[in-house]
């Protein structure tokens, strides 16, 4: 069987993840062909008008004639923002296939703020793109809530949407104890001093106002705590919170780390804070599960799928509730390593093999079906 995957412009998260399932196909169906396609890479973060113009004939017009020109027996879009591909290769009889990472655009329309300088174009192409899911022969959803989302806001059949996780990559995992030790002395940490992690964006979902007062809470508890966070920098109004409640000493900003940083990081920090709102799956859930640090994570949208009940789920709104959980993680040794055990052994179901398995039975299931035209 010939699959090919149409990937992204570099983007960290989507790399992640076509990485992760090319991969994963390769061992699970060895005899089979798996061909990567991607776009020109383009500096997605330039204003430059012209650079804009470039990018959106890339994306919109020669990237989709690209793949449209190939032969094979399933075309896999691996991001539902790029599912504008399947007009195409549907007009053209193509099986084809979409992974839906999440509608979080439907929820927070400003989510693609910065993104082109007239924001209702960029709404508008995004929209235009999501809506390629309609049409294609299958979906692939990462959560049992976006297939949910998916269903009842696009309307497509159930019937035409699997449920397959993301998976964790293999280099996320405990580190020996005194790597992580020496990594927290390096940082001029005490033993004491309880590590909190945050990795990811500042978008408004990411709930990062919530910890911030969680934070006050403890400071005023006089509770030994650092904040390491990771990913996006804070926004003037956090800035601007921090200093007026006196959290400059217990909140550090540690940029964009690459992964081996990051798994150190997961690693020396004590208890990961990741309230959000809402999100598609939540893939530092897992990636600190595998290193053996245990989450706080909301009781809403995909993260209960994720973490079951080797995390501790708080209501992402209630920052006492919040404090109440890093303070418990931190009194309760056992109630902590249960945590931990629970976990690592969690974390054992999300594999790309297994996750490729999956896809691949899908694909072998479209080849007995007759396409939707």
């Amino acid at each position: 069987m010939r699959i090919v995957i149409a990937r992204t412009m570099p983007n960290f998260s989507m790399d992640v993840y076509a990485d992760g399932l090319a991969a994963g196909l390769r061992a699970v169906r060895p005899d089979w062909e798996v061909v990567e396609l991607a776009p020109v890479p383009l500096d997605r973060t330039s204003r430059s008008v012209l650079l804009r113009a470039k990018k959106f004939y890339e994306r919109f017009w020669n990237f989709p004639r690209t793949v449209q020109r190939q032969k094979a027996d399933v075309f896999h879009v691996i991001d539902h923002s790029e599912a504008h591909i399947v007009y195409g290769l549907k007009k053209a009889g193509k099986p084809v296939m979409v992974t839906c990472h999440d509608l979080i655009n439907f929820f927070y329309k400003d989510n693609l703020r910065g993104s082109v300088k007239v924001p209702f174009v960029s709404n508008g192409m995004w929209m235009y793109s999501v809506r390629g899911l309609q049409d294609c022969d299958h979906v692939v959803t990462v959560s049992a809530v976006t297939a949910k989302d998916t269903s009842q806001i696009l309307n497509v059949e159930p019937a035409r949407i699997s449920v397959v996780p993301n998976a964790v990559e293999s280099g996320f995992r405990p580190l020996p104890k005194h790597e992580s030790e020496l990594f927290r002395q390096q940082q001029g940490i005490s033993p004491e001093t309880v590590c909190l992690l945050n990795v990811g964006s500042n978008h408004p979902r990411k709930n990062i106002s919530a910890i911030l007062r969680s934070l006050a809470i403890l400071r005023q508890k006089e509770f030994p705590f650092l904040f390491w966070k990771a990913g996006a920098d804070f926004d003037d109004e956090q800035k601007a919170f921090i200093h007026a409640e006196g959290l400059g000493s217990h909140v550090t900003y540690l940029g964009n780390p690459d992964k081996s940083t990051l798994v150190q990081l997961y690693n020396a920090a004590n208890i990961l804070v990741a309230p959000s709102l809402h999100e598609g799956f939540g893939m530092t859930l897992l990636e600190a599960m595998a290193c053996g640090t245990p989450a706080i994570t909301a009781n809403v949208s995909a993260m209960p799928e994720v973490v079951g009940d080797a995390g501790v789920l708080v209501d992402p709104q209630d920052w006492e509730a919040i404090a109440a959980a890093i303070c418990r993680l931190h009194s309760d040794p056992v109630f902590y390593q249960e945590l931990v055990t629970k976990g690592l052994e969690r974390v054992k179901a999300f594999t790309w093999e297994k996750t490729a398995e999956q896809i691949a039975e899908i694909y072998e299931k479209l080849l007995k079906e007759p396409s939707r035209v």
